[in-house]
């Protein structure tokens, strides 16, 4: 009497491996998600007959369940709990996230709450409310943010992009804005600089670096005094401008970390009687749309929020997908007005 012969059915991993895709990528050609290229797909569902795969239907429904909802995260720590978020790029950057998610048929959940740690990003996505997360700016908590990445957080974070981050970060190339800005300084004959931000945020230091860099390039020659900010409020950088008036000699050069810096900056230097640009210079960053129209009109590092938020929404969704986009960095540009 011969022995029966058991043969092992095929699973979902053994076809992601023979296709050259993930499981996730699997599940999502099998169902027909959107998310899946049609090349892709029909590889899928070729290899899946050729093997003899057969699909149990309420398996997967109960697997696929997905809210097409997205969180999104933005860096409230960085601003006091009694004030408003005073720098209107962030919602520039909210705006751009939400058009490029709408055109995807993916609704957007704001997140107010803080994420305090790793834990809580991933039962954010536990819970099944959202899908996944994009974070707008990792101010003070890239370590919480690495390690929700680290235990499998399917995230895309815009801010400062590093190489060896675990996540898919886009942003702008923020060591090149802060050169250009030093650069147009020192073309300018600036040599006594002032830079206003937070460095202690990745962003914000690289900016800073670029300006370094510009520095040491035209020989050293300029010397570059720090404002430290505790928060991204209009009024934090108001008081960093006076503080630096009473501390030292007026600088003929200024570097703010955004846009809103650089306003309250003029507004704290002309009430001394200092104005830009017949007594210093001021180079701001983001170009939000006030910076045209204000006085004197800002020159400023320009960010694309829209080219921005398509760019993380693309991410996100490849990340969605199953793949491993890479970090990216959009082109910084310097715009000259009369500052």
């Amino acid at each position: 009497m011969s022995k029966a012969v058991r043969i092992r059915a095929c699973t979902m991993a053994d076809i992601a491996r023979l296709a050259h895709v993930s499981k996730p990528t699997v599940s999502r050609a099998l169902r027909g998600s959107a998310l899946v290229t049609e090349e892709t797909r029909q590889r899928v569902l070729t290899v899946a007959r050729e093997n003899g795969y057969a699909v149990n239907r309420q398996a997967q429904k109960l697997r696929s369940v997905r809210t097409n909802t997205i969180a999104v995260v933005m860096d409230f720590g960085s601003f006091p709990r009694d004030q408003r978020i005073s720098d209107p790029f962030m919602y520039e950057l909210l705006a751009g996230v939400s058009g490029a998610l709408a055109r995807r048929g993916q609704d957007l959940l704001m997140v107010h709450s803080p994420l305090a740690d790793a834990d809580a990003y991933l039962n954010l996505i536990a819970s099944r409310s959202v899908d996944a997360i994009v974070v707008l700016g990792q101010g003070r908590r890239e370590p919480v943010i690495r390690a929700a990445a680290q235990k499998g957080a399917p995230l895309v974070v815009w801010g400062a992009v590093s190489r060896d981050a675990p996540y898919c970060g886009v942003g702008s190339d923020n060591l090149r804005g802060g050169w250009l800005a030093g650069h147009h300084l020192l073309a300018n004959g600036r040599r006594k600089l002032l830079f206003i931000g937070a460095a202690d945020h990745a962003e914000i230091k690289l900016r800073l670096d670029g300006l370094r860099q510009a520095v040491q390039e035209g020989g050293g020659l300029a010397q570059i005094r720090l404002a430290p900010l505790e928060t991204f409020s209009y009024e934090a950088s108001v008081e960093a401008a006076r503080r630096a008036l009473r501390d030292g000699d007026p600088p003929d050069g200024v570097f703010a970390q955004s846009d809103t810096s650089a306003f309250a900056c003029i507004a704290a230097f002309r009430d001394a009687g200092l104005l830009a640009p017949r007594h210093y210079s001021i180079v701001g960053y983001n170009d939000i749309p006030t910076s045209e129209h204000f006085h004197p009109p800002l020159t400023t590092v320009r960010q694309d929020p829209l080219a921005a938020g398509e760019m993380l929404v693309d991410k996100l969704m490849r990340v969605l997908n199953g793949e491993a986009p890479a970090s990216e960095m959009l082109e910084t540009e310097l715009t000259i007005r009369a500052s």
